[in-house]
C-alpha cells in the first residue's frame, strides 16, 4: 500500500513541477536513465512514466522486443531500449519504468529503461557537437554542470524508423 501511495506523491509533485514550468517559461526534458547513458525526452513527445507492469513475451521477435503490457485495458509493445541501442537489456527492478509513448503518435509503445531521473531544465543545458552519424533518432546532444552528458531522443523520429517498427525476426 505504501508503494501505491508514494506513486501517488510522485505524480502530484510531476504534474506541480510541470505546471510550474509552463508558466515559467522553461522549457523542461524528461531524464531517464538508459544502461550508462543519461536521455532527455521532450514532455510533450512523452506519454507517462509508470512502473513496470508484467510483460507477456512475443515468440519470433527482436531480442529487443519484450513483448505487450495491459496498461488500463491496452496493450502496449514494450521496447527494451537499451538493447534496442546495441547495449545489455534493461533488468527489470524497482527502478526499472516503462515510458509510454505520447498517444498523439498512435503507435502503442512503450520504452523500458533502467529508471526516471525527474526533469531537467534545458536552459541549464549546454548543446553538444552533434556527429553527424549518429542515429536519426538522437535530436541533439548536451552536458550539464556536473558535466554529465546527455541525449535528446526524438520520439517522433524513432517511432517512424524502419528498424524500430520491424520486430519479427
Amino acid at each position: 500500500m505504501a508503494a501505491k501511495a508514494s506513486l501517488r506523491d510522485y505524480q502530484r509533485e510531476l504534474s506541480a513541477r510541470l505546471q510550474s514550468a509552463e508558466l515559467g517559461g522553461t522549457a523542461s526534458k524528461l531524464a531517464l536513465q538508459v544502461g550508462e547513458e543519461g536521455w532527455l525526452v521532450d514532455l510533450a513527445d512523452a506519454g507517462e512514466v509508470i512502473p513496470v507492469t508484467p510483460i507477456s513475451a512475443v515468440p519470433l521477435t527482436r531480442a529487443w522486443f519484450k513483448g505487450v503490457t495491459n496498461i488500463r485495458g491496452n496493450l502496449y509493445s514494450v521496447v527494451d531500449f537499451s538493447a534496442f541501442l546495441g547495449g545489455p537489456g534493461v533488468a527489470v527492478r524497482e527502478r526499472a519504468r516503462l515510458l509510454l509513448v505520447g498517444e498523439r503518435f498512435r503507435v502503442g509503445s512503450a520504452l523500458l529503461v533502467d529508471g526516471s531521473l525527474g526533469l531537467r531544465n534545458a536552459s541549464q543545458l549546454q548543446a553538444r557537437a552533434r556527429d553527424a552519424a549518429q542515429a536519426p533518432w538522437i535530436r541533439a546532444e548536451y552536458s550539464d554542470a556536473e558535466g554529465r552528458r546527455w541525449k535528446e531522443l526524438d520520439l517522433p523520429a524513432l517511432v517512424q524508423q524502419p528498424e524500430f517498427l520491424d520486430v519479427g525476426i
